[in-house]
Formats: structure tokens, sequence, C-alpha cells
């Protein structure tokens, strides 16, 4: 076949600016995949299919993703393929914005895509763009032709055919990955139950980076802080919020998983700001934490940035979704306060773990009391009113007032020494310059003194005495005592 004539004012040669744009920049097959996902949501999709195959052994695979939306019209069918030809261009409503994404996704995986949209029942059309067919000349034809068959309702097809960027080789490896990827992208719409998304009739669930929902061993993160808020003006003279969550990752009951369990529930290797555009998750890493470096105790917890379309100026969307540039505005906005918070969440997460080492020193001294506790004066509680006594050391920032603090739940008697008291320092840093043996005999001798004091204070408050007053005094004396040696 001769080779395409080019004018000499033609804005674009067809060959070479089809070849480049296969190099659109796409990091992986899920952030292609997601544009043709966000065209079916803003069509009013709420069921979406993926299909991957590979039609031959040895050939390239084949993904089709097909949607119940209201479909296309003949007209924006064949305008669908083109770049830029969106009836939604700039729109802010959204998740598309400059009619890019589906020409430049498709061709960025496949050398061939197919477009076939339905409405109401009627004739199905169809439409194709060939990387092979225009690099060799062949002129652009997009015209929509009218497809054999029988349909239903409304709908639409998306099929890319000889998918030769896909970095997977077994397939069962590409599904895990994209299961992973579409469950967090698309995990406010999968857990509102705003869209059903099936990958090879399985159906995807939503994945939360920030583990708030997820249960590992039973337990979940948590919110640090009430979500903040920031209001920032658009050009057009709209305003919009900007919502920052953060989440704390439960040390004190993951700490002990191994590496392996840590990396497949997303403990490791899943730090930084996960940053949503009207609910989508466009971008993942460390943004907007100003100067604050990232570290391995970060690991330990999550940010979630979300804002509106109205923003995209103060974000610097790109046109394939995939990243933010954020303006000065918006750093001078949240910047420094979330550099602070995430600082202080780092010194909380050093903290934790101080407290689980700590803990674990202290296992020693709490079996021998629990040992001891059958041979001592019962102290009676609800339901389990009766038996011997387990006992708990814990360490945390506490009143100043307070050189420790007790409760009693559960027949285990929980004992938390007040980091901020200078008993804590003064009784536990001379332990470090000891040998093992006599830094653990005195440590033990140390914590049951402690622990007795404890179990005697709450049985003389059960027996009506108030032994909180003398607590505080003793405390008080005990510091300023210490603080005049």
């Amino acid at each position: 076949m001769g080779r395409q004539t080019q004018r000499k004012d033609d804005l674009l040669v067809s060959s070479n600016f089809i070849r480049a744009v296969r190099e659109s920049g796409y990091v992986s097959l899920s952030t292609a995949l997601a544009e043709l996902i966000d065209n079916s949501l803003q069509a009013a999709a709420t069921k979406v299919a993926v299909t991957v195959t590979r039609p031959k052994p040895a050939g390239l695979p084949e993904i089709r993703v097909e949607d119940d939306g209201e479909g296309m019209s003949r007209s924006r069918l064949e305008a669908c393929l083109r770049f830029g030809g969106s009836s939604r261009f700039d729109e802010r409503q959204s998740f598309g914005r400059f009619g890019m994404g589906l020409p430049a996704a498709s061709l960025s995986q496949a050398r061939r895509v197919e477009v076939t949209s339905w409405q109401n029942g009627q004739v199905a059309n169809r439409v194709c763009l060939d990387v092979d067919a225009i690099a060799a000349g062949t002129p652009v034809d997009l015209r929509a032709r009218r497809q054999p068959g029988v349909t239903t309702g409304s709908g639409c097809l998306v099929t890319w055919q000889h998918c030769d960027r896909i970095e997977y080789q077994r397939l069962a490896w590409l599904e895990r990955a994209l299961r992973r990827d579409l469950g967090r992208i698309y995990r406010r719409f999968l857990s509102n139950g705003d869209l059903t998304l099936t990958l090879n009739g399985k159906r995807v669930d939503p994945v939360d980076p920030m583990l708030l929902t997820a249960k590992v061993e039973g337990y979940s993160a948590g919110l640090a802080f009430e979500p903040l808020r920031y209001e920032l003006a658009a050009s057009s003279g709209r305003t919009a919020f900007v919502t920052v969550r953060f989440a704390m990752l439960p040390v004190q009951h993951w700490h002990h998983l191994d590496n392996a369990t840590k990396r497949r529930s997303g403990i490791v290797g899943g730090a930084g700001v996960s940053i949503l555009r009207a609910g989508r998750e466009i971008a993942t890493g460390w943004h907007l934490m100003g100067a604050k470096r990232k570290e391995n105790y970060d690991d330990w917890w999550r940010c979630e940035i979300e804002f509106d379309p109205v923003l995209d100026e103060h974000f610097g969307i790109t046109i394939n979704k995939q990243g933010i540039r954020p303006s000065q505005v918006l750093q001078e906005a949240l910047g420094s306060e979330l550099e602070a918070i995430a600082r202080l969440l780092n010194s909380r997460v050093r903290q934790a773990f101080e407290e689980v080492k700590f803990q674990a020193a202290t296992e020693a001294s709490c079996r021998v009391a629990a040992a001891a506790d059958v041979d001592l004066p019962v102290i009676p509680t609800a339901g389990r009113g009766s038996g011997a006594l387990s006992y708990r050391i814990g360490s945390e920032q506490l009143s100043i007032d307070k050189m420790f603090a007790s409760s009693l739940k559960r027949r285990t008697l929980d004992v938390t020494l007040n980091v901020d008291h200078p008993a804590f320092a003064a009784l536990y840093r001379p332990l470090q310059k000891l040998g093992d043996e006599a830094a653990g005999e005195l440590r033990t001798a140390l914590e049951l003194f402690l622990l007795s004091f404890a179990r005697t204070t709450t049985l003389l408050s059960r027996d009506g005495h108030n032994c909180d007053d003398l607590l505080r005094m003793w405390s008080r004396t005990y510091g300023r005592m210490l603080q005049k040696s």
C-alpha cells in the first residue's frame, strides 16, 4: 500500500504521532485501564467487566472492557478515538477532562483498539484504530460500522488487541496485580456499592491503603485525628475543600508479623500519601510533606488527600491522571502543617516501638508477679471475681503529677509508667550501665516493687479507700527528691 500523502500545512504527521502516543507515559497497565473505567463511570455505568485472555497460546494478550452505561450515539462514537474529541472537554465535574484518555491509554498498551457501543437495544456500531495500518500509511478512517447481532439495553465495549506492552508474562500474575491496583484506585466506588467491577468473571474487592477497613489478626488501623479541611479558591472564582485524613497502624498488634505477611497485608511498602480526585485515586507517593523525608517508621502511618476537580489547577493534574504538580498556593496552604503532622506521627511510631521493646523486657517481672499472686489477698472483680491476676507493664506520656497509672480489667492488672515523670529516667537509665545479668535482677526487683505498690492501692481502693490522692502525693514527693539529688 502506498505511503500516505502529508500536506505541508498539516499539524500532525499521523504515522509518527501514533508512534509517539504509544510512549505517552502510562506507568502500568492498571493506570491505562483506569482511563476506560473512568469513561464507564462518566457514562453512568454501575457494572464494568474486564476480561484478559490470550487468544493464542504463544500470542499477545487481548483485553476487553464492557460496561452497562448509557452508550454513545454514532457521532460520539466516531469522535471517541480522536485525540481531544471528547464532548466533555475541560469539564470539572468528574474524571475526564481533555478527551485524550481513551485513545492514548489504548495505544499505550495495544496495537489495535476497537470501540463498540449500543443504545436502547438498537444496533451496535464500531470504530477502530490500528497502529500498524497507520504506520504503513493507510489513511485514518474513524467512521462507525454497523455490527450484526442483537443487543439489549445500552453499553460500551472496548477491545484492546495485540497488547505488546504488558510486562507480565503469566496472566495469573497480571490478574493479581490488576486486582490490587484497580481495587485501590476505585476503592471508594467499590466500597459504596456504586460500582461492581469484575476481572475475568470474579469481583474486584476494594483495597484500602489506609488499612482502616482491613482486618489483620483482628485489628485495623485507626484515624490519628479528625479529618482536616482546607478551603481553596480556583481561578474560576469557585471555592472547594481539600480534605486530609491521617491513619495510625497498630504497632502493638502488628509489629511481630513476619515480613511476608506485612508486605502482603500492605503494612510495609505502603507508606506515603494517597491522592484522590473525585473519589478516584490518581497518585501515590511522598507528596506535600515539606522537608520531611520518608523513613522506615513512616510505614506505620498513612495519609489520604481528597479534592474536587474544581481545584485541578492547584494539584497540576496531568493529562493521564497519574500524578500531581502542587501549586505554590497549595504547598503554602497545606505543606507546613502536614510536615509537622508527619513528624509527629513518626515520633509516635518510634515511641510505640519503644513501648513494644519495653513491654517485652518486662515479661519476666510480670511472670514472677503472676506466680506469687495465688498467695496474695484476692481482689474481687465483676464476672470473673476470683483467681490469680496476670500483670502487664507499659509506658507512655501521662500527667506529670503521676509516676504511673494502673487499671484492673478482666483479671489483668495493667500498670503504665509515666515516661515524663523524673522517676522513669532515674530508675531505668542506670540499668543500661550494668551487665545483662545484674541489670535483669535489678530490673525485676524494681518492677516487682512497682507492681506490688499498684496491687496494694488497687486492693485498698476496692475496700473504699481513696488511694488516688496517695499516689499523687507520693509521686510528687519522689519527683521533688529526685530533682534535688
